[in-house]
C-alpha cells in the first residue's frame, strides 16, 4: 500500500485549509468585537453618528452628522442604516451598524481569494484571505465603523474582475464595471482612481486589446450609470448637497503639495502596517524575477505603484487609505508564501507561535491585573491609566477565552507541515489575541474611549430650557457622540443662531470674557485642559462672543 502523503493525514487542521476551517477562522475573528462597546473617537463615532442621523430623520439621499449636512458618499451608511433597521429588535444602532461593516470585510477576503485563484491558482489561494486579514493595519480598521472597508471592496472585487478579462471577459468586465461604480458610492472618486490606470494596463496586455478595450469602456459606461443614479437624484432633489460633495471631491483630486513626504511616510508605515504581505511579497519579486512580466505578477505590481501614488498625492499619510493597498501586495506575496525555504519557513512559523503565545500570555496577565488585582503593580498602572475602572468577572467572557487558549494550543501541536503552516498559525494566533483582548480587556478599553459618561453629564448640567448651543471647535466624532448618546446638537457660533446662543459648548482652551463656566468634563484618561470639554452661559446683559 502506498503511503500517504504527509500533507493529506489528518493531524488537526488539513492544510492548506479547506474552506470551512477558512471561512469558521475568518468569520470568527471578524465579527469578534464588532459588538460589546459604545463607538469610539474618530471614523467609528462619525459613522455611527451618520447612521444614527440617517436611521431617526430618513434623509436617505443626503447623508447628515448631528443635524448638519454631512456630505460623503452614501453607500457605507445605507448599508450600516439598513444593517441597524434589521437587527433593531435585538441590537443598538452602533452595534447593529458594525455588522455591515463585518459583512463587507468577508465580501472583501471572498473577492481576494477568487482573484488569488484567478491569478495563482486554486492551491495557493488560500494564502490570500490569510494574508490579507493577518496584516496588522487591517487589523485596526477591520473591527470599527469604517466607510473604507466597502471601498477595499470595491478595489478586490475590482482586481477579481480584472483578472478574469481573459477566460471570462463578459463576466470580469461586470464585475469591473460594478465594483467601479459601487467603490464610487462607497467613498467617492479618489479612492476608486487608481483601478483606471491598472485596467487600462490589463487590455493593453489581453491577447485580444480590441475585445478588452470594448469590454472596458461597457464597464465604465455600467459603473457610471450606478454611481449617477445617485447623483441624478441629488441634482434633482439637492443640487446645494451635490455642489458641496463635489467641492470635496475636486480638493481631494488637486492633491497635497507634500505628496513627496507621503510617499516617504507610507514606506515608513508599510512594513509593519502590510506585516506580513510586505515582506513576503519582496521575497516573490526576488525569487519569481525572471518572470515579473507574466500577468499574475505584472498586475498586482503595476496596482501597487499606482495605487502608492495617487493615495500619496490625493489622500495623504492616514491609516484608512493605507488598506487600499494591501491588495495588490496581498496578490504579489501569494506566490511568496509556498516558495519560502524551509528554513525560512520554519522562522516564520516558530516566530508566528512564540509570538501569539506570548501575547496570550500579557493578555491573561493585564486581565487579571484589571480583575483581581493582581499583579499589583500591573493593577496600579491599570488604575493610573483609566482612573476610576472597576473590573467585573464574567463568567462567558473567561470561559470563551479559556476555550479559545484551548484551541490555539492544540492548533500549534496538532497542524500538519505545509508551506501554509507559518501563515496560517500566524492569522490564528492574530484571532486568538483579538479574541482575548475582546473578551478580556473590552470592558477597560471601552470605559476609556466611550464619550457616553460625559455626555451623560452634560445633558444633566444643561437647563431644560436651554435654547441653542454654539459649538466651538468640536470635533466630528465629539459632535455624533453627543448626538446619539444624548441628543445634543449645536450651532456654528458664526451663523445667524448661533451669535444669539445663551450657551457655549468649546473644546479645548477656557473661554473668558462675558462667559460663565457651569460645566467642564472628559473621558476618565483626559486630564490636559487642551483635552477638556467646557460648557458656559453667557452672562445676562451681555451678548456676542
Amino acid at each position: 500500500m502506498p503511503v500517504q502523503p504527509e500533507h493529506t493525514r489528518f493531524k488537526g487542521i488539513a492544510l492548506p485549509p479547506n474552506g470551512w476551517a477558512l471561512a469558521v477562522l475568518l468569520v470568527l475573528y471578524i465579527f469578534t468585537g464588532l459588538i460589546g462597546h459604545d463607538p469610539w473617537k474618530n471614523d467609528d463615532a462619525v459613522t455611527i453618528g451618520v447612521v444614527h442621523d440617517l436611521v431617526n430623520n430618513g434623509q436617505w439621499l443626503t447623508p447628515s452628522l448631528a443635524g448638519h449636512p454631512y456630505p460623503d458618499a452614501p453607500l457605507h451608511y445605507w448599508v450600516a442604516a439598513a444593517s441597524s433597521h434589521l437587527f433593531a429588535w435585538i441590537l443598538p444602532v452602533h452595534e447593529a451598524a458594525r455588522l455591515a461593516n463585518g459583512i463587507f470585510t468577508l465580501l472583501a477576503l471572498a473577492f481576494i481569494y477568487f482573484a488569488a485563484r484567478q491569478l495563482h491558482g486554486r492551491e495557493q489561494a488560500p494564502a490570500a484571505p490569510l494574508l490579507l486579514a493577518g496584516s496588522i493595519g487591517f487589523l485596526f480598521h477591520a473591527h470599527e465603523a469604517q466607510p473604507m472597508l466597502a471601498t477595499l471592496t470595491a478595489h478586490t472585487a475590482a482586481y477579481w474582475g480584472l483578472s478574469q478579462f481573459e477566460s471570462r471577459p463578459l463576466r470580469g468586465a461586470c464585475c469591473f464595471g460594478s465594483a467601479l461604480g459601487l467603490g464610487f458610492l462607497a467613498n467617492g472618486l479618489a479612492p476608486m482612481l487608481p483601478l483606471l490606470p491598472v485596467a487600462a494596463f490589463v487590455v493593453w496586455r489581453s491577447k485580444n486589446r480590441q475585445r478588452s478595450a470594448l469590454l472596458l469602456l461597457a464597464s465604465l459606461l455600467l459603473a457610471s450609470m450606478i454611481a449617477g443614479a445617485w447623483l441624478a437624484a441629488l441634482l434633482a432633489r439637492s443640487p446645494d448637497y451635490l455642489t458641496d460633495f463635489w467641492q470635496l471631491e475636486l480638493t481631494q483630486l488637486s492633491g497635497n503639495a507634500q505628496a513627496g513626504l507621503s510617499l516617504l511616510n507610507f514606506a515608513t508605515l508599510l512594513p509593519w502596517y502590510a506585516w506580513p504581505a510586505f515582506p513576503l511579497a519582496g521575497w516573490t519579486l526576488w525569487v519569481k524575477r525572471r518572470q515579473l512580466r507574466s500577468t499574475s505578477l505584472a498586475l498586482p505590481i503595476v496596482a501597487f505603484l499606482v495605487t502608492l501614488a495617487v493615495i500619496s498625492v490625493c489622500l495623504g499619510v492616514r491609516s484608512a487609505p493605507a488598506l487600499l493597498l494591501l491588495p495588490p501586495l496581498v496578490l504579489l506575496a501569494v506566490p511568496g508564501v509556498t516558495s519560502l525555504r524551509r528554513g525560512a519557513a520554519n522562522a516564520f512559523d516558530w516566530f508566528s507561535m512564540i509570538t501569539f503565545s506570548f501575547f496570550a500570555v500579557l493578555a491573561w496577565v493585564g486581565w487579571s491585573a484589571m480583575v483581581f488585582a493582581w499583579p499589583e503593580r500591573l493593577a496600579r498602572q491599570v488604575n493610573r491609566l483609566e482612573p476610576g475602572f472597576v473590573g467585573q468577572f464574567s463568567w462567558f467572557s473567561a470561559s470563551f477565552a479559556v476555550l479559545a487558549t484551548l484551541v490555539w494550543c492544540w492548533l500549534i501541536v496538532t497542524s500538519p507541515r505545509s508551506p501554509m503552516r507559518g501563515i496560517m498559525h500566524w492569522m490564528a494566533g492574530l484571532t486568538l489575541f483579538w479574541l482575548l483582548i475582546a473578551m478580556l480587556w473590552m470592558p477597560w478599553i471601552d470605559y476609556g474611549k466611550t464619550y457616553r459618561p460625559m455626555s451623560a453629564s452634560l445633558a444633566k448640567a444643561l437647563p431644560e430650557k436651554r435654547g441653542c448651543i454654539a459649538g466651538v471647535n468640536l470635533a466630528d466624532s465629539l459632535l455624533a457622540s453627543l448626538d446619539y448618546f444624548d441628543g445634543i446638537r449645536t450651532v456654528s457660533p458664526e451663523s445667524p443662531e448661533g451669535k444669539d446662543c445663551a450657551m457655549l459648548l468649546i473644546h479645548g482652551s477656557p473661554r473668558t470674557g462675558n462667559w460663565h463656566k457651569i460645566w467642564e468634563g472628559g473621558r476618565p484618561g483626559e486630564r490636559r485642559d487642551s483635552e477638556k470639554l467646557r460648557l458656559y452661559r453667557r452672562e445676562a446683559g451681555r451678548s456676542g462672543h
